[in-house]
């Protein structure tokens, strides 16, 4: 077999299990072998109940004491038993799952394995797995992966689809030239495959990864450069001059610009009138304006007689940008004709926006990525404003080159990344860096709590809804089963609308969903139709509701400070006092002084300095900090030595290419496979 042969040859594999493979994005063997586990899991032989930690996972060895007890809350049913073993007993919860009632048999002995907590002087087992005596002993001290999952797909099923990959594939070619891979201490690429998925040691899974992660970063830096070049030598088609429109807007605006917004917005002015095309990024904290620079920008392009765009990451934010812009329009007189563009408009809807844009009526188009679609023709397309997390790229470029000469380019980021990865990361782009936030922004009210402080949250979440206010509660999860430790969204709903008072309207929203559910939730709680919305970090970017003023964040210890400050982002946009609950089910002293550099500062680019130092090679599993960078594995703060190295690396290449007159190679490197490799054995 070869990376392209698919799942379902596989031995074990039917059309069921191949449907449930393509649910997590796996279709060929190739998908298969780069489907790299989360993290992995130790199982340690079972201990008295009475020596367990609380706040970590442990398996004890118990007995069943009495028949199990179910109740149900609303939605949720909530099965607990006794379990107890010589030194100690403790209580086990299961929820909705009704049907282990007939599994636990008085006196039976099982051993459990999940994290205890302690609930007044009760220690309690929540949602733990359960083993027989003679299925638990095999797996003591062996490391096993664990793999992000989908309801129906198995660890265990996963594991033996990526072992038969792994032996039934030949071994991969090195890519790299000898001397580097003996010069950085590097992996055999084949090697490093089968260890990241199947360790025999701690130092193997850390070698093997380091393997990977450096050619990701490898890859990306190398195009970063091409891109790069590319965009240095673009020539400015639409050179502008500042007219009266935006000082006027200035002028009248109720409130005055920043020094930093001064400063960007004077940097912005110079590219778009210089003799080269603008490569920008606007780096900014949330709640630092950046919004305001990017309507100044499209303003100046306007009033030079050209076309600009805005595209935003979700519908909703893109409509609400579109609506800002129209009340500016209003109010101040100023010479936008705006329209909107995206993908759940009728086809109708969408043909008469064509026509407005085609004939240059529409000077300004705002909308998601459907701006840039192949039925989109400009008139006089000189501007283009990327928002959040979406980087605009070659391929896009060339796309609206396409449409006519190159435009001009300001990519908007809430990212905070400190200035000297930032360089690294954003070699394409001129940076530029909003460091200040407005007088009139109130401080965010952060506490770091366990998870025995969850009654007192839902208390306050209950009494801000009373007030009038909305929340959000994030889980890492989507759903049962995927991290089988982590909390879930969906269970999580559940659990919720059962502890909230019943006129609490709870919905919840995750990455799964199809389009236009997570738009049409995303309206409602806009709307204020949903009073508390659980969700996965998906809502990280795209959604502004100024009259959310809660954030709670379950599992805080698995994201790095940068994504939780981005994520207590989404409040404190209106007027009202606002307030992020960090719940950390791991109650370690290192934890909690981790989290707490979040509960004493609301400055993310400090939060982003602190989080590259704290976070080193032994911590390789925490959520993804940041969507922004489509690495599989690799994270730019936990792995920034690699970053470093990988960038050495890559000069490197370059001195020995051009000391060997062999610069034709760099241009000719293919793709291997599906395109996340470079070959580079012909340097």
């Amino acid at each position: 077999m070869d990376r392209q042969t698919p799942v379902i040859e596989l031995k074990g594999i039917g059309e069921k299990s191949q449907k449930l493979f393509q649910k997590v994005n796996i279709c060929t063997v190739g998908d298969l072998l780069e489907y790299y586990p989360r993290d992995y899991d130790t199982f340690h032989r079972p201990i008295p109940i009475a020596r367990a930690v609380t706040g970590e996972i442990c398996a004890v060895r118990g007995t069943v004491a009495g028949a199990p007890a179910l109740k149900r809350v609303r939605s949720l049913s909530i099965m607990t038993l006794t379990v107890r073993d010589e030194s100690a007993a403790m209580q086990v919860t299961f929820f909705n799952m009704p049907y282990l009632r007939n599994v636990f048999k008085p006196s039976a002995c099982y051993i459990f394995r999940g994290r205890l907590q302690a609930k007044g002087a009760s220690h309690v087992m929540e949602q733990p797995k359960f083993y027989r005596e003679e299925e638990y002993l095999p797996l003591v001290e062996r490391i096993q992966p664990r793999y992000s999952l989908t309801k129906g797909l198995t660890n265990a099923a996963v594991s033996k689809a990526v072992r038969q990959a792994i032996s039934g594939c030949l071994r991969e070619d090195e890519f790299y030239p000898d001397w580097l891979v003996r010069e950085h201490g590097l992996m055999n690429r084949s090697d490093a495959l089968h260890s990241i998925h199947f360790p025999e040691s701690f130092e193997e899974l850390v070698a093997a990864r380091r393997r990977i992660v450096f050619d990701e970063f490898f890859t990306f830096l190398y195009y970063l450069g091409k891109s790069r070049e590319q965009t240095s030598r673009l020539v400015n088609e639409y050179p502008m001059i500042e007219t009266a429109d935006t000082v006027r807007f200035l002028e009248r605006l109720p409130y005055s610009l920043t020094g930093a917004q001064e400063r960007v917005w004077r940097q912005i002015r110079e590219d778009m009138a210089s003799p080269v095309c603008m490569n920008r990024l606007v780096q900014g904290d949330v709640g630092s304006g950046k919004t305001i620079i990017a309507v100044l920008a499209l303003l100046m392009c306007a009033a030079n007689g050209c076309q600009g765009a805005l595209m935003a990451p979700t519908e909703v934010l893109a409509m609400q940008h579109y609506e800002g812009v129209c009340a500016f329009t209003k109010r101040y007189g100023l010479p936008f004709t705006p329209v909107l563009l995206v993908g759940s408009m009728t086809a109708g809807e969408k043909r008469a926006v064509y026509g407005r844009i085609r004939s240059g009526e529409a000077n300004l188009v705002i909308g998601t990525h459907a701006v840039i679609q192949e039925k989109v023709v400009f008139q006089k397309l000189a501007l283009v404003v990327t928002d959040e997390q979406h980087r605009f790229g070659v391929r896009q470029r060339e796309t609206l080159a396409a449409k006519g000469k190159n435009p001009h380019v300001l990519v908007m980021s809430a990212t905070p990344i400190p200035r000297t990865l930032a360089i690294i990361l954003y070699g394409d782009l001129q940076l530029s860096v909003i460091d200040e936030l407005p007088a009139s922004r109130r401080p965010i009210k952060n506490c770091v709590v366990g998870t025995a402080y969850r009654p007192k949250a839902y208390e306050f979440i209950a009494r801000q809804v009373r007030e009038g206010r909305q929340a959000y509660v994030i889980c890492p999860a989507v759903e049962e089963g995927e991290m089988a430790d982590l909390e879930n969204v969906v269970d999580y709903a559940d659990r919720l609308r059962a502890a909230l008072p019943g006129e609490v309207r709870v919905s919840f929203l995750h990455g799964r969903m199809r389009p236009g559910d997570k738009n049409r939730i995303m309206e409602d709680f806009s709307a204020g139709n949903i009073d508390v919305l659980v969700s996965t970090t998906v809502i990280e970017v795209g959604i502004n509701v100024p009259n959310a003023t809660v954030m709670m964040v379950e599992n805080a210890e698995r994201f790095g400070l940068a994504q939780l400050h981005q994520l207590r982002g989404r409040v404190g946009r209106g007027e009202a006092q606002s307030y992020c609950i960090f719940v950390s089910s791991q109650e370690s002293r290192e934890t909690m002084e981790r989290l707490e550099i979040l509960n004493h500062s609301n400055d993310g680019f400090y939060i982003a300095s602190e989080d590259l130092k704290l976070r080193g090679p032994g911590d390789l599993f925490g959520i993804r900090q940041s969507g922004e960078f489509a690495f599989r594995i690799g994270d730019v703060y936990t792995d920034v030595g690699i970053l470093q190295e990988a960038q050495i690396a890559l000069e490197q290449v370059r001195c020995r290419e051009a000391d060997t007159e062999a610069g034709k190679y760099l241009d000719e490197y293919l793709l291997r496979e599906k395109g996340n490799q470079v070959d580079f054995r012909s340097i």
